[in-house]
């Protein structure tokens, strides 16, 4: 969360991105069909966002690279940083964020359950209340204050949204942005009762996965171990992450952690080069994008929004966290100033570049792709490391996806799929339109040469190229 980041924490004088999950097109609850086929080289298109209900609670399973839900269907993380949703907004603000996020395909949340400095009256709630009755002392919860966070988290639930919660963030290198110094102060025995406290009243909230740590690699690492061993005495089946320094994924640091169930990227270089590494990583863990630069933060742009996500989705993650400025503090206080308010950011450029994503992989099975890691299908037009082009192919062959960041010229080898002929399309990431390749269809021999169409809608000049097996 590295607050704003140029100091440290949500924005960690960086920008913060990323992930927002959503359950795969099998668990639909909704009359609306999302539906994609080609026909030649032409093909026709009806997309529609629809209502995606997973079952929580969420679980993984060994050899599967993404989450799966209680249904058995798999759960492509597509998540929304709203970091002071409990600390900095009333009742019926939350109620209209978690609506436009549903409405928009998000099905993610990364929240703080305790806000240090990110919130109007942090660390009390909108309403006054404070966490604990005694300020800093963690054995000493106040009801009014947990009995909003039940209320945000029922809210969320209703809605299907599973929330990556953040018992205690730390703060950027330890500081005042985060709880740091006063679980210091606490000590391992009293962060114990903390999570006794938090994992007998939450058990009952399926949709909770565990977010320890928060833009801080703490060299006392017992104070987070207690909190979390208090809450595993109780909450036993939800799943666990951790939220580490900049370039620090959650394997690296907290690999030997028995609740360490997900692993995370949170990086500020081209994304797919953190995935990677972690998807080569022998445990085989799911992974997600956890956090990237944030739109409106170091000057991004909406394209590197998602250039940051298909980074991710395409190099192995089971998905990614999109953030936005000041969507993640709600207006509240912040590092970096911005002149509109959180309700006109709800629907940014890359806020909507999210639901078309979404749209894409969840119109296919996007759980059968595998990152093109060493270039066998994509050969040529790589680009370079900043702006690289990026592919992943399913393991049963029938469609691959390719990433342009910028305009180019692609080679792609069509052996990779099983053919016999392979249809191309190109699609724009700006507006969730589609448009056939010059000279589709092919057939699914030796190599072919892509030229992206230009500029898209948006402004950007980059494009994603689907290639499907056909008949």
């Amino acid at each position: 969360m590295l607050h704003p980041h140029a100091s440290g924490r949500r924005r960690c004088g960086f920008p913060t991105a990323l992930i927002i999950g959503i359950a795969s097109i099998l668990a639909m609850t909704t009359s609306n069909v999302l539906t994609c086929f080609g026909a030649g080289g032409s093909s026709a298109h009806t997309t529609t966002v629809v209502s995606v209900g997973a079952s929580f609670p969420l679980h993984t399973e060994s050899g599967k690279r993404y989450l799966i839900d209680a249904a058995g269907h798999p759960f492509l993380i597509q998540g929304d940083a709203a970091w002071s949703l409990i600390g900095e907004l009333k009742q019926a603000e939350v109620i209209r964020y978690l609506d436009d996020r549903k409405s928009r395909g998000f099905n993610t949340l990364l929240v703080n359950l305790l806000e240090h400095k990110f919130s109007t009256r942090a660390p009390k709630n909108a309403y006054g209340d404070g966490p604990f009755l005694m300020v800093g002392d963690f054995t000493t919860p106040n009801e009014g204050y947990f009995a909003h966070v039940d209320w945000v988290l029922q809210r969320a639930a209703d809605r299907g949204f599973l929330v990556l919660l953040v018992p205690a963030y730390l703060g950027y290198d330890g500081g005042n942005e985060g709880w740091y110094q006063e679980m210091t102060a606490n000590g391992a025995d009293k962060l114990r009762q903390y999570g006794r406290y938090l994992g007998q009243r939450y058990q009952r909230y399926s949709n909770v996965l565990w977010t320890y740590g928060g833009d801080f690699n703490p060299p006392n690492r017992t104070l987070v171990e207690a909190m979390a061993n208090g809450i595993r005495e109780f909450d036993t089946r939800s799943l666990s992450t951790a939220h580490c320094g900049p370039e620090t994924a959650a394997m690296q640091y907290w690999g030997d952690e028995a609740w360490l169930k997900i692993n995370n990227v949170y990086t500020y270089r081209p994304v797919y080069i953190k995935a990677l590494e972690e998807y080569r990583r022998p445990e085989q863990m799911p992974f997600l994008l956890l956090e990237s630069t944030y739109e409106n933060e170091h000057d991004s742009t909406a394209k590197l929004m998602r250039t940051q996500a298909y980074h991710a989705l395409l190099s192995g993650a089971a998905g990614q966290i999109f953030g936005n400025n000041p969507l993640w503090h709600f207006s509240g206080p912040g590092v970096y100033s911005i002149s509109m308010t959180w309700q006109q950011a709800l629907s940014s450029p890359g806020s909507q570049s999210m639901t078309h994503l979404w749209k894409l992989f969840t119109s296919r099975n996007w759980w059968q792709l595998q990152p093109d890691a060493s270039n066998v299908v994509l050969v040529g037009g790589l680009g370079s490391e900043q702006e690289r082009a990026v592919a992943a192919v399913a393991d049963d062959r029938q469609f691959a996806v390719a990433y342009l960041p910028t305009a180019r010229t692609i080679t792609m080898h069509l052996d990779g799929l099983a053919g016999p002929l392979i249809s191309a399309e190109w699609y724009d990431p700006s507006s969730g339109t589609y448009q056939p390749a010059s000279g589709s269809p092919f057939a699914a021999s030796g190599t072919q040469t892509f030229k992206s169409p230009g500029r898209s809608s948006g402004g950007a000049e980059d494009w994603v190229l689907v290639l499907n097996s056909r008949q």
